[in-house]
């Protein structure tokens, strides 16, 4: 594989004594791409990242980093990083441990840090702060400017947007998106379906450390089921269970259930043209995607 690849993962297989983390999983992540790496816990992510980063070694296969191994400094001056579980020294102040990251890489200076406190809102009061006394949403944003700080080529990112009220998870979300416009690499998981079909260009879906899906955004968006309740003061309205988006029903006296897919014009439109007493319509989640996956690979095994 080129070495301009920031990340290319080839039968990668972890074993931990009798357990298998992950087995024989393949994927590349592309200059200027936010690939979404996603599964429930345990499913093998948080292992990736840690072979990614040199803290782990592969029992199989292999990962490379711009062509080089992991752990290679030249490789690892390339790269941000915010683990799922971010742990940071509580007894210095929040911008003394900016600097202390920093020296980490004196070749690549902290040139996006002034621009990041601000976009993140990070007040003067919160950088002066010991970090033990900050709350959780603003020690992730610490963990985002240490990973973004010297504008890494490549971002790998655990649940970044953990804690962070939503408008600083829609600033977060601009940031990556201009991430990967200047060319950078972003590889991130998340459980959350809005971020993923916001970002993402590709997603792959792990399940107990296999690689069950490789796909682009706009598959994994046509298989989103979305679960809807309404309520009528009368019987269902007629034709609503019938239309082809309509993927399962349940009805409980005047309460239809429904689980639909695609295109959700038809069902809106009888909807609107019906008298509705109550209406239940919440996200879709990513559970919901990997049960589709999931079954489907059950299917064929």
């Amino acid at each position: 594989m080129p070495d301009a690849i920031p990340l290319a993962a080839e039968r990668l297989s972890k074993t931990f004594g009798q357990t298998r983390a992950l087995h024989g999983v393949s994927f590349t992540v592309e200059p200027g791409e936010i690939f979404g790496y996603l599964g429930p816990n345990g499913a093998g992510k948080t292992t990736t990242l840690r072979i990614a980063l040199g803290l782990v070694r592969a029992s199989q296969g292999s990962i490379r980093l711009f062509g080089g191994e992991p752990g290679d400094p030249a490789s690892r001056r390339r790269i941000g990083f915010l683990p799922g579980d971010l742990r940071l020294y509580g007894d210095v102040r929040a911008s003394q441990l900016l600097d202390w990251f920093a020296r980490f890489r004196p070749l690549a200076p902290p040139r996006l840090r002034n621009e990041l406190i601000d976009r993140f809102s990070l007040e003067a009061a919160a950088l002066a702060q010991r970090v033990k006394f900050l709350s959780h949403g603003t020690r992730q944003k610490l963990g985002l400017i240490i990973a973004f700080q010297h504008d890494p080529e490549l971002l790998l990112l655990d649940e970044p947007s953990n804690g962070l009220d939503p408008l600083v998870q829609q600033a977060f979300l601009e940031l990556i998106l201009e991430t990967a416009r200047r060319g950078r690499a972003v590889l991130f998981s998340s459980h959350l379906l809005h971020e993923v079909q916001a970002v993402c260009t590709r997603v792959a879906i792990l399940r107990a450390g296999e690689l069950v899906a490789l796909e682009r955004i706009e598959k994994l968006r046509a298989l989103v089921v979305r679960r809807l309740t309404a309520e009528f003061p009368g019987p269902v309205p007629p034709g609503l269970l019938e239309l082809p988006q309509v993927a399962r029903a349940r009805v409980d006296g005047h309460v239809a259930r429904l689980w639909v897919h695609g295109d959700l014009a038809p069902v809106l439109a009888i909807l609107a043209n019906s008298n509705v007493r109550d209406l239940v319509f919440p996200e879709a989640e990513l559970e919901d995607i990997f049960l589709s996956y999931y079954r489907g690979s059950e299917r064929h095994a």
